[in-house]
């Protein structure tokens, strides 16, 4: 396995010959703390070292995605972590030819290829099947936008950049030999979030001009968790010129109510449950939500989930069933009843009426 200290040319940059000796010490400690296998190690770069392990029978059930090494490069990384930096990892394909194991070492640096993914203590394990994944990530991706986006749908501002996040992170690792596919990835992303402001009625001008200085300071940030956090500001912006039309004049413990209902309406709610949460009794928070937010705590919950089916049957092929599983809905006729309460007809019409 090959280890490197994150960020280590802009660290080293302005520091003395002798701190990068000292803060190469400290990672060489790391390796003897924590290694109890058999091991040697050589530094093939500056704030970059690999290691050759030795491992036994027991540990080579399957070898490709043998936890024992991970289990040991965490170890590592939290040693290090208490030093003041952090490390990233890669590693090569087990091989029991001596003759071979430069193969190995080639694949561990291989794995780690795309300098822009360093900085957030990651593990990579070669892969050289990545290629083929590329078809059943877009799909997944496809999936998985809809759901981030009817976050934001719902005023869910927060949920959606907690979700977006573990989405540019699974992104990350389907796409870690292919910095441009994950930034396509990641831009797509953007774009529809866009097109639903504008689709509220933002103004198209405007949204092009951010959207081209964004991406354009996207396109040159050359580390990935400085990336993330442009994104996801960006993202806070564009979602709140959604989440406008749903905010509500309230208390701070009703807006706080709100905010859970938006990020749980996916699970089981109850009126106890929630007024806990607001530290109320229950017949106390039903009084002051229903005269704050002008509907009871149900009536909100299921306008909340759908706002969000509207979207999905908008967007997907996924039945009026399927949705209403989504959503939060238990009892798909219950769902369709009060949907068409809440609009005036039913599921399906509506998914009609908006195709055409």
């Amino acid at each position: 396995m090959v280890l490197s200290i994150d960020r280590f040319t802009d660290f080293a940059m302005d520091k003395s010959l002798q701190w990068r000796i000292e803060i190469g010490q400290q990672l060489v400690e790391a390796i003897y703390e924590n290694i109890s296998l058999t091991f040697l190690w050589v530094w093939v770069g500056e704030g970059v070292l690999a290691i050759l392990l030795e491992l036994g029978a027991d540990q080579l059930a399957d070898p490709f995605n043998n936890q024992v090494i991970v289990r040991i490069i965490r170890k590592i990384q939290n040693f290090i972590d208490t030093r003041g930096f952090s490390i990233s990892a890669g590693i090569g394909t087990y091989y029991d030819d001596p003759y071979k194991l430069h193969l190995s070492f080639n694949e561990a640096k291989e794995s780690m290829i795309d300098r822009f993914f360093q900085g957030n203590r990651m593990v990579y394990q070669y892969d050289q099947q990545s290629s083929s994944q590329t078809g059943r990530t877009k799909l997944m991706i496809h999936e998985e936008k809809i759901e981030l986006l009817s976050r934001v749908r719902i005023g869910d501002e927060e949920g959606s950049i907690a979700y977006l996040v573990e989405l540019l992170e699974r992104l990350a690792q389907s796409y870690k030999h292919n910095i441009n596919l994950f930034k396509s990835e990641a831009y797509d992303l953007v774009l529809s979030l866009s097109r639903m402001v504008v689709d509220l009625g933002g103004n198209v001008s405007e949204i092009l001009s951010e959207n081209a200085k964004m991406l354009q300071d996207l396109y040159s940030t050359i580390r990935y968790d400085k990336f993330v956090k442009k994104l996801c500001e960006y993202w806070r912006e564009l979602a709140r010129r959604v989440t406008n039309d749903h905010t509500l004049e309230v208390s701070p413990i009703v807006r706080s109510a709100i905010v859970y209902i938006k990020e749980h309406h996916q699970e089981k709610m109850l009126l106890k449950e929630i007024a806990q949460h607001c530290c109320l009794s229950i017949h106390y928070f039903a009084h002051l939500f229903k005269k704050e937010a002008g509907l009871s705590f149900v009536d909100f919950l299921n306008k909340v989930r759908i706002e969000k089916a509207k979207y999905f049957l908008e967007n997907t092929r996924l039945t009026v069933q399927e949705i209403a599983a989504s959503v939060g809905f238990q009892d798909a006729n219950y769902f369709t009843r009060k949907f068409k309460i809440e609009m005036g007809c039913s599921p399906s019409d509506y998914r009609l009426s908006f195709q055409l």
